[in-house]
């Protein structure tokens, strides 16, 4: 989330992206950061996926990625 704040302060559009388990750490984080970086949260676990899943994994999540990156 650090580097996502950072990119944002330089003009750089960035989504913050993690598995749907840290749902509640990064809000948190982004409280005590004062920082709410547009995020998607994809299914978990991710550790362990096959390739055929990763790719549905981003499949899933792409056109909110594009969406919220070309606000």
């Amino acid at each position: 989330m650090h580097d996502i704040a950072d990119f944002e302060r330089r003009g750089v559009p960035g989504v913050f992206v993690a598995s749907n388990q840290f749902v509640d750490a990064a809000d948190a984080q982004s409280e005590r950061l004062g920082f709410s970086p547009a995020n998607v949260f994809v299914s978990h676990p991710i550790q362990d996926r096959t390739d055929a899943e990763m790719h549905a994994i981003a499949d899933d999540a792409i056109d909110e990625l594009v969406s919220l990156l070309t606000e």
